[in-house]
């Protein structure tokens, strides 16, 4: 996930929206036809098989590429490069920036006439009044952990359904060969993996089960120590660069989130506690790109973090 953020409720004037409101919810499908899915917010009618989409998080972008739909527009992450730099540039060409994740503009929204709009209701409930004005809005309850559950939501909102059959099978495949790599089941379940995440303005986080990267791993079936269980809600246990200790595991993998140093990674990086882990002595440290590993949550995200921990793991 990105950091949790809360966004303030756009104030753009309610006849400004109008104004440039050209679709509805309840509007008829220009496509041949709709149906209606169900959301967080109950049932949304959209279009059959949507051609204008906009989404307004990094989730949502990486069901659209992985299904093969180039969306409209696109809220941009908290990064320098807008989009997360590990979707095929290609694939992103002619997407506009509608805003920043928390905060997108409607008025640019409403400008690409959408037919529908993919987010959250933890993202952007607060919107989904003006939302839905501008075209059928289709939320999940949340992003991150539940992300497979979201991607047949987004699949479903998209008419794409035996696309996503195919990408799911694809990502099986690949989760069943790296476990086999890894000498079986038993023998995943025996090496024990942490994520470790620097976090500017926050303390170091030890990821636990309840998070995106935490069920990619499940996947493959490999073992966690101990210490992720006291993650606060399954999410995260948050130490301070003087219990970096507690992050010992057989290999760690570790990002970061903003600046280094304000992060916190360039102290404890250097640190005796961190160089004394068994993991670090024994070489099984590896740093990984935080809009891939934690920021992406999809399946498209996923495939490539199967192929780092293939040449990360040992055999």
């Amino acid at each position: 996930m990105t950091l949790p953020r809360r966004g303030l409720l756009l104030g753009a004037p309610a006849l400004a929206l109008t104004a440039c409101t050209s679709v509805h919810s309840n509007s008829p499908s220009k496509q041949g036809g709709s149906r209606v899915v169900k959301t967080a917010m109950g049932d949304v009618r959209v279009t059959s098989r949507p051609e204008r989409v906009v989404v307004l998080d990094t989730a949502e972008l990486d069901s659209a590429i992985t299904l093969g739909v180039r969306p409209v527009g696109a809220t941009h992450a908290d990064v320098t490069s807008g989009f997360l730099d590990y979707l095929p540039e290609d694939r992103l060409a002619g997407i506009k920036d509608v805003g920043a994740m928390m905060n997108p503009g409607l008025e640019s929204i409403a400008a690409l006439q959408p037919d529908l709009i993919l987010t959250s209701k933890v993202r952007h409930g607060d919107k989904y009044g003006d939302l839905s004005k501008i075209a059928p809005t289709v939320m999940t309850e949340s992003t991150g952990y539940p992300w497979k559950q979201n991607f047949q939501a987004h699949a479903e909102a998209l008419g794409r359904l035996p696309e996503a059959a195919r990408a799911t099978a694809e990502y099986g495949s690949r989760v069943r060969e790296l476990t086999a790599r890894l000498g079986g089941p038993a023998k995943a379940a025996a090496l024990k993996v942490n994520v470790v995440r620097f976090v500017e303005g926050a303390d170091i986080r030890i990821y636990g089960r309840q998070n995106y990267i935490a069920t990619v791993l499940a996947d493959v079936g490999l073992g966690r120590p101990a210490v992720v269980d006291r993650a606060k809600g399954g999410f995260a246990y948050e130490v301070s660069p003087e219990r970096i200790d507690l992050a010992a595991a057989d290999v760690i993998f570790y990002a970061t989130y903003g600046d280094p140093g304000k992060a916190g990674a360039t102290r404890t990086l250097a640190s005796a506690l961190w160089k004394g882990l068994a993991a670090v002595r024994a070489g099984r440290v590896r740093g990984v790109d935080d809009q891939l590993w934690i920021q992406g949550i999809g399946y498209t995200a996923a495939t490539r973090i199967l192929a780092e921990l293939t040449t990360a793991l040992p055999t």
